[in-house]
């Protein structure tokens, strides 16, 4: 039975790398074009040439992962027993490897993944499928973590089933779509569809206990949403006034992911300094 499973499911990914591999970049690319979009520089290995696609957008986005590994590690170091502490060490270990697959992907080796010998680049791959996964465990983590710190009783029971149901729906959804494949159920909107809800609950929860019994966490965690909330916001306003073409015109590549990264840099040099060293778990009693 259990090799039957594992057959199973390994008939499913290999269907799934190859359907992904159906799915067209939109605009239509070529490994030339996709040289011309954005920089580039080229590594010589061995005999072969590596393009590393946007390097100073990688440095970027592998610095927010490592760094985000790094706080996950610390709450866990200073856990002393406390379940929040413990989750949220382990949603900021799965973002900080979701950064890492995502920087992968989207931009240092991109050409590699995606363009390198074909004769049209393709859309996504399971790089990105996976950093997907993380993102959204991720946030259900963060969830579990304000269970412990923020609820007790009932409410924190259901927030955390709400955690465990909401991860296995994105997952089965996140499957389907890549193995049919359907682009909206693995692309970034479905992501903040699925994480965008518990985000606005913690924001609302934090909120609410804070007008009502002024506790210094509850304060601390409302800035944390509401700086993330401010960073995405930001990064949407970036990209619908075009700024990242109209400065690409003008030889400077900065994108509005390097607004997001810089951004999220930023707001987990706050969660490890000033959110770590407050997080406790909230007493049932």
């Amino acid at each position: 039975m259990k090799q039957s499973v594992v057959s199973f499911f390994s008939i499913l990914l290999l269907a799934g790398c190859d359907t992904l591999n159906t799915i067209p970049f939109s605009p239509p690319q070529t490994p030339d074009t996709w040289l011309t979009i954005q920089p580039y520089m080229k590594i010589q290995f061995g005999v072969r040439e590596i393009y590393i696609i946007q390097p100073s957008s990688t440095v970027l986005v592998y610095a927010l992962g490592i760094l985000a590994i790094a706080v996950g590690l610390y709450f866990l170091k200073i856990r002393k027993g406390q379940n929040s502490r413990f989750w949220w060490g382990i949603a900021l270990l799965l973002w900080g490897v979701g950064a890492l697959f995502a920087g992968t992907s989207y931009e240092a080796f991109s050409y590699e993944i995606k363009c390198a010998g074909r004769v049209n680049c393709i859309w996504t791959s399971w790089w990105e499928v996976i950093y997907l996964v993380l993102s959204v465990a991720s946030v259900n983590a963060m969830t579990l973590a304000e269970a412990f710190s923020s609820t007790t009783g009932n409410l924190r029971k259901w927030l955390s089933l709400y955690a465990f149901v909401n991860l296995g729906l994105y997952i089965i959804v996140t499957l389907i779509g890549a193995l049919i494949p359907i682009k909206f159920l693995i692309s970034f909107e479905l992501l903040l569809v699925f994480s965008a809800p518990s985000i606005l609950l913690f924001f609302i929860l934090n909120g609410w206990r804070y007008i009502k019994f002024r506790e210094r966490l509850d304060l601390v965690l409302l800035g944390t949403w509401l700086g993330l909330g401010i960073i995405i916001g930001v990064y949407f306003l970036y990209f619908v006034l075009g700024i990242t073409q109209d400065l690409w015109s003008q030889g400077i590549w900065f994108s509005e992911n390097d607004v997001l990264h810089i951004g999220l840099i930023l707001w987990m040099l706050y969660i490890g300094l000033v959110v770590a060293p407050k997080m406790e778990d909230l007493s049932e009693s």
